[in-house]
């Protein structure tokens, strides 16, 4: 393959960069993706899985500061700050203190709001175009409150939802056997909310969405890009292994890697990586009919083809300390109290890394230098959600046309 006659080359073989490569393939571009493991092999791989449509509170505002002290103070718990790394990231926690100021909170709130509103409809689309429909499971989520207090404190994020006509429904303790059987007898309330969906790995929705895109004539190539430069009219991309490929548009959708690319390019992006860790049980561990969410401890348990999925949480920790898998242990011995029953032998143990920005929202736009090159970055535990989104705009802006949505708040230079 030439890659020199690429007009659109993106970084990452990730969620986002392999829906960016279909919707550019579908109108008729030579796309070529750049990677240096493979197609969705990296933090797209072991997620959650959700399209999680509804999750529209940036993190800021989710009483994280309220909670923080208290959940520091447990090094294994919901959120977490290795202390050697805390003096490099106190600059982006004041920036993520500043996003949490009621002043911030309806811009975050609607936009974030708005790429939801987008993403779920472009999704539908291109899973029906893709043929990857029946990897879709629509039942639903089940969000679980240990008390009334924690119930009640979620009550205003539920009330900011009603005003974008999501749909949820509160349920007591009785009538929960019925959509979850087996649940400990300790949860008094939940919130299931009809519209959430999963897929059924995303692992293998992502290889499978990249191979609609190859059906459209995107390629692969493999490498570690180590430079990125204007060259004329066009970009240079520079692989560590020696190679230097050419492309008249350049899209960076690198994850918790894109602020490196975007640095030589003169922007300057408060990226940080939330590192989330699972344990994939085997698919019988328990009979678990939906998602379950349990915000109080900051996980999630989800039933997929390959196995049960236990994880989530945060970790502030960069992209070079090594994992903590003390903090995936953790999260499976407190599903083993939630689901009596549940057998936990047999996992595999996972760490990724989540491309965090301080407001919740990502980074959707040009360079400030380049106006060929482009950004698709910083969507934290929502890139899965938001990639077709994403795509759809990145689209809009290299064709030139006008994007679905007001940009302003998700701008690259917005810090």
């Amino acid at each position: 393959m030439n890659a020199e006659g690429s007009d659109i080359a993106i970084v990452g073989a990730g969620i986002i960069g392999i829906c960016a490569a279909a919707y550019l393939a579908e109108t008729g571009h030579r796309v070529t993706v750049i990677d240096r493991t493979g197609i969705c092999e990296e933090t797209s791989s072991g997620n959650a899985s959700a399209f999680a449509f509804s999750d529209v509170l940036p993190l800021a505002h989710k009483g994280i500061m309220k909670n923080l002290p208290r959940w520091l103070a447990d090094p294994l718990g919901p959120l977490s700050i290795p202390p050697s790394y805390l003096p490099k990231l106190l600059p982006w926690l004041w920036r993520f203190w500043r996003a949490g100021d009621p002043r911030n909170y309806e811009t975050s709130l609607a936009a974030q709001a708005g790429l939801m509103k987008l993403s779920e409809p472009e999704w539908m689309g291109l899973l029906d175009r893709s043929g990857t429909k029946n990897m879709l499971r629509e039942d639903g989520s089940l969000e679980l409150y240990g008390s009334e207090v924690e119930f009640r404190a979620s009550l205003p994020g539920w009330a900011a939802r009603d005003r974008f006509g999501i749909k949820y429904q509160h349920i007591d303790s009785e009538e929960l056997a019925g959509l979850q059987p087996g649940l400990s007898k300790q949860f008094v309330k939940a919130t299931f909310v009809p519209g959430w969906k999963t897929a059924d790995d995303p692992k293998l929705l992502g290889k499978a969405i990249w191979a609609y895109a190859e059906r459209m004539g995107a390629e692969f190539v493999k490498g570690d890009v180590g430079l990125v430069m204007p060259s004329k009219d066009r970009v240079s991309i520079q692989l560590k292994h020696g190679r230097t490929i050419m492309a008249r548009r350049l899209v960076i959708a690198a994850g918790a890697w894109s602020h490196l690319l975007a640095r030589q390019l003169g922007d300057r992006i408060p990226l940080e990586t939330e590192r989330g860790y699972n344990t994939t049980l085997p698919a019988d561990a328990f009979d678990v009919k939906r998602q379950l969410i349990f915000p109080g401890h900051g996980f999630v348990v989800t039933p997929l083809v390959t196995g049960l999925r236990i994880g989530g949480a945060v970790e502030l920790g960069g992209l070079k300390l090594p994992p903590n898998y003390a903090r995936s242990k953790a999260m499976l011995e407190k599903a083993k109290i939630f689901l009596p029953g549940l057998r936990t032998e047999g996992g595999s143990e996972w760490m990724g890394f989540r491309p965090s920005l301080p407001d919740s929202l990502p980074a959707i736009g040009r360079s400030k230098s380049l106006a060929n090159v482009f950004y698709a970055f910083g969507h934290g535990h929502l890139g899965k959600t938001q990639a077709a989104g994403t795509a759809c705009l990145i689209r809009d802006l290299v064709s030139g046309e006008a994007p679905a949505l007001d940009l302003a708040p998700f701008s690259p230079q917005r810090f």
